[in-house]
């Protein structure tokens, strides 16, 4: 899911009074419960934001139940329509009363209590920005595999090498660590809710968020490097097979935004990083291994294995639908 750098932003205005946030989690599973408890958690402890936590249960009584039993703090809403992230997020957002609206994942938390207020403080200090994401460390349940190269963080949902270290205006964030401008979000209707994540289907329905709203409000989005979120990556999230999975996912996802923003606008940022970031990163795994470090061997055929699978997906998935695009007016202005 790369993301396009840019220029250095202004500097923020540290004096800014205390925003009012709403931080919108979904959640779905109740298997997953402890991670949503950790995020919650860490949503309640943020400093210097007003903070206004919903939790939206995507058509699931039985963790609605729980959630509006155990999660003090929270306002919990129930998505009762079409089951997915983005449908649900929309539902969350619908109850959400603060100036700004910030998302986070249910399997991911803030590494402490400055992560609301560093993600918030560009959009704050800066109306030329429309949005900011933060930085996102794997939290692996059985530690890193040494085959994993991390130009692919984006597989498990984590920042990944040759993605800006300081902050940088990017062309989209993730919505696992979001925050935009409420009214700029209902302006544009939110996440497009016949787009996104359901199940095992990958859809970037974050990338194609953030492109609207860039075009309906201006300016652009910054990523935050220090405005930080750990994102959970269980053991069955650190095989190769769920790695070439998610790959070929990723590429039918950014076939299925191509056809509605047109491959000019949506896959500017794909070009730069399978030119200049794999590229590196094979030849540094190659380096690695004359250096002793097997493992580097592994790292470049990972790289090229998942640009393979994830390229094929996205041909596929463009055959399947057709080339002909459905490109919205809002994003013919950007």
């Amino acid at each position: 899911m790369p993301t396009q750098p840019g220029a250095h932003p202004a500097t923020a205005d540290e004096n800014a009074p205390a925003p009012a946030c709403s931080v919108v989690i979904a959640a779905h599973d109740e298997g997953r419960w402890p991670l949503l408890e950790r995020a919650v958690r860490s949503a309640l402890e943020q400093d210097g934001v007003a903070v206004q936590l919903v939790v939206a249960i995507d058509n699931n009584r039985a963790l609605l139940d729980r959630a509006r039993a155990e999660l003090a703090g929270a306002t919990v809403v129930l998505n009762e329509g079409q089951r997915g992230a983005s449908t649900t997020r929309n539902a969350g957002a619908a109850a959400a009363t603060g100036e700004y609206l910030a998302f986070l994942d249910d399997d991911a938390a803030a590494t402490d209590a400055t992560w609301l207020r560093r993600l918030l403080q560009p959009l704050v200090s800066d109306p030329a920005v429309c949005g900011v994401g933060g930085g996102v460390l794997p939290d692996w349940h059985t530690g890193r595999p040494p085959w994993f190269p991390m130009e692919f963080g984006w597989v498990v949902g984590a920042s990944y090498t040759g993605m800006p270290e300081s902050a940088a205006p990017v062309r989209n964030v993730w919505s696992e660590n979001m925050a935009v401008r409420s009214a700029d979000f209902r302006a544009v209707g939110g996440f497009d809710e016949g787009f996104g994540k359901v199940g095992e289907a990958s859809r970037p329905e974050d990338t194609e968020l953030c492109m609207r709203v860039q075009a309906a409000a201006g300016g652009h989005w910054l990523y935050a490097p220090d405005a930080l979120v750990v994102h959970a990556v269980p053991a069955e999230r650190s095989t190769v097979s769920f790695f070439l999975r998610r790959c070929w996912m990723e590429g039918i996802g950014k076939a299925g935004l191509a056809r509605i923003a047109g491959e000019q606008e949506s896959l500017t940022a794909e070009r730069a990083y399978t030119t200049r970031v794999l590229p590196a990163g094979m030849l540094r795994g190659a380096a690695e291994a004359v250096r002793g470090d097997l493992w580097g061997l592994a790292r470049s055929a990972l790289i090229v294995a998942g640009t393979v699978v994830a390229g094929s997906g996205f041909v596929v998935e463009r055959r399947r639908i057709g080339r002909r695009s459905t490109r919205r007016p809002a994003l013919a202005a950007r």
